[in-house]
């Protein structure tokens, strides 16, 4: 059981699954930037958590509603969550997380939605069965059956991300075509620059070279480290007087 000082955003699953580094730099290095995608993102939620509640019918919605689980460490905020009557009188959470774009391949968005209903369970002393995904691209809601095995992956998930920040280690930058350009955190990675196997001493000895053409060539120099050997470069000595020079004790 995790207590209020150390839950971890819902939104940090879905960093963890799309990339380790970027989930690093964003709640361990606490690095963040926009690119045209996320701000897209932004509006889209903020517009939607501004709409306060609505009761239709059977139907009472709660825009940006506060979510929490100590069981599972997590913290965070519904886009939507509608109650619907049941027979009996009472009102079951239905959890719908808005997306800016459309359904993806992997689980990323149905693990962050089932994480919200996990939350609303323990919150609400009930059960969930299914939820819904709206994209914006399609406008179009997509149903969602948190089954066991969707459970099974989301808590997993949370124990994950937790052991993740705790360690508090970055991973080295791997650059994927496609997945890093969209990325709105790529000037800060720089998996091309900066991934594993690359060397800051080179890039910048080439940097010194393109500046500096006249001087002797900056990248021939390195280190051990770098398996590589340089020239010598040594200054003219030049022999500082003393200022004891010709003085009698």
């Amino acid at each position: 059981m995790y207590t209020d000082e150390n839950l971890l955003p819902i939104s940090a699953l879905q960093h963890l699954q799309y990339c380790e580094r970027q989930c690093a730099l964003i709640h361990i290095e606490k690095v963040w930037a926009e690119n045209v995608l996320t701000a897209e993102g932004r509006v889209m939620h903020d517009r939607v958590h501004g709409q306060g509640h609505e009761t239709r019918g059977d139907v009472r919605t709660a825009f940006g509603l506060r979510l929490r689980s100590l069981r599972l460490g997590l913290t965070g905020q519904a886009d939507v969550v509608e109650f619907h009557r049941q027979a009996d009188g009472t009102w079951l959470p239905f959890p719908v997380e808005y997306k800016r774009g459309h359904p993806k391949a992997n689980d990323c968005d149905r693990v962050q939605l089932c994480a919200q209903a996990l939350c609303l369970e323990e919150m609400k002393g009930v059960s969930i069965e299914t939820g819904a995904l709206f994209y914006g691209e399609t406008r179009h809601r997509l149903d969602v059956t948190f089954d066991g095995e969707l459970r099974a992956k989301t808590e997993a998930l949370c124990a994950s991300l937790h052991a993740f920040i705790e360690a508090g280690v970055t991973p080295a930058a791997v650059y994927e075509k496609g997945k890093c350009d969209r990325c709105s955190l790529l000037g800060s990675c720089l998996p091309k620059s900066a991934g594993a196997g690359k060397s800051a001493r080179k890039w910048l000895a080439r940097q010194i070279d393109a500046l500096c053409p006249d001087l002797p060539p900056e990248s021939e120099i390195t280190t051990a480290r770098d398996s590589q050997s340089y020239p010598e470069r040594r200054e003219p000595s030049v022999e500082c007087p003393s200022p004891l020079r010709g003085v009698q004790p």
